[in-house]
């Protein structure tokens, strides 16, 4: 039988629904793999060993007795340390809330665990859950599986890492301007950054929800896009709290890729990518090619307005609130006018592989490649298309129109198939 550690989310859902492992075996192995891991990452700060082992025995009871199953039934997932878990802390990386302890669950939470899926630890991040690295988290910093020289980037930097090196098949980060999708990139893993109004953020620290922040959004992150088309339907939809959530079902029917239009490009005019990033975004755009789509080398435009508003917002640069609205607003129109024409678009993540541990990367625009989309409120995939001279990964990441987020897993996974994504992490052994 397939060894638990590394498999997908997937089968492991089904080796526990036909029995051919026990929950108990899958959440066992997979504690005990972080124990061995995690002292050279620092990926899991609290850990849930006990009340996992206590559920996956429960999980294996209701499966004998022939009972309605949920798609992640006995399944183990770890979260980043920004949502609300009853009766475990929630620390955010802050030394202020280092005794908050929760009494319920953020609304992804729950609706992981009601899809029968066993929380086994709580992932490192920087301080309020935000920023580029962890290492000034309560916690220490955390490193990277492929070279613990080097980091994982933030904001859901433990996550990444620990689903790299096989601690976790599945799990939950956030993401305001790549906290998803630069960490998944500099691991080697899966992620989804969802349309915004799709996914409720209540229950986690940092992120207000509605209408007063649509560029934070909370996405699962996985080795294969497979496992993050499993927990999409999970998550999405109203918790009756988050304002900003929108009704939209996801489609019935899969996606073809045959026909779709992909514009793709390398450089964004701000961050010039690395030769091999640049290699890895044209394997992709090939890779959709070969699918039948239709490949055309085309930029965004305006890419650096997004900049300038996303650095406005941030506070960096002082713009006036009524002008940010107006540019954001703009902007979006822009993106809508190009999508209009195309329904994919292929880019970097980030303008390299992951720089080494506690040193300031030069420059400004780390997060160039990945805001233009937190603006915009598209769906984002990335996912592992290529590998450095140094033998780390890189991610590319996928664009689909608003609420075609199945289009932009689609496409992700035809790369992933192409291009071989996530490997194992030699480093950890």
């Amino acid at each position: 039988m397939r060894d638990v550690i590394g498999a997908p989310a997937g089968w492991l859902a089904r080796a526990i629904r036909e029995k051919k492992v026990s929950s108990v075996e899958v959440v066992r192995a997979h504690l005990d793999h972080i124990h061995t891991v995690n002292p050279r990452l620092n990926a899991v700060v609290f850990a849930t060993a006990e009340s996992a082992l206590k559920e996956a025995r429960a999980a294996d009871r209701h499966n004998r007795r022939k009972n309605t199953l949920g798609p992640l039934h006995g399944v183990p997932f770890t979260v980043k340390d920004i949502f609300d878990t009853a009766g475990l802390p929630t620390t955010a990386g802050l030394r202020i809330m280092r005794s908050n302890i929760p009494d319920h669950d953020a609304t992804v939470i729950a609706r992981m665990r009601r899809a029968g899926a066993i929380l086994i630890g709580k992932t490192n991040c920087p301080p309020g859950g935000s920023g580029v690295e962890s290492w000034r988290s309560m916690h220490g910093g955390t490193r990277n599986p492929y070279d613990v020289n080097r980091t994982t980037g933030g904001s859901s930097s433990g996550e990444a890492a620990i689903i790299a090196a096989g601690g976790s098949p599945l799990g939950l980060g956030s993401d305001s301007g790549g906290s998803i999708r630069i960490p998944a990139a500099y691991c080697g893993i899966a992620a989804l950054k969802p349309t915004a109004g799709l996914i409720p953020v209540t229950g986690a620290y940092g992120l207000t929800g509605g209408l007063s922040d649509s560029r934070s959004q909370v996405g699962p992150m996985a080795r294969y896009v497979s496992d993050l088309a499993l927990a999409l339907p999970v998550l999405i939809g109203p918790d009756g709290v988050d304002s900003g959530i929108v009704p939209v079902p996801l489609p019935k029917r899969s996606p073809k890729l045959p026909g779709l239009k992909v514009a793709w490009y390398a450089d964004d005019g701000m961050a010039k990518p690395t030769r091999e990033v640049a290699n890895a975004v044209r394997a992709a755009a090939r890779a959709l090619a070969d699918q039948g789509c239709t490949v055309t080398e085309e930029r965004l435009p305006q890419l650096t307005e997004a900049w300038q508003v996303t650095v406005g917002y941030w506070g960096w640069r002082p713009i006036s609130q009524e002008r940010l609205l107006h540019r954001w607003d703009g902007f979006r129109s822009n993106v809508l006018k190009f999508m209009s024409r195309f329904d994919l678009i292929v880019t970097p993540v980030a303008p390299g592989i992951a720089p080494p541990y506690k040193v300031k990367v030069e420059g400004d625009h780390l997060f160039s490649y990945t805001v233009p989309y937190s603006l915009s409120g598209n769906p984002c995939v990335v996912v592992r298309a290529g590998t450095s001279p140094e033998n780390m990964p890189i991610g590319v990441q996928v664009v689909a129109r608003n609420f075609n987020d199945l289009v932009a897993l689609k496409a992700a996974r035809a790369i992933e198939r192409a291009l071989g994504g996530w490997r194992p992490a030699s480093v950890i052994g």
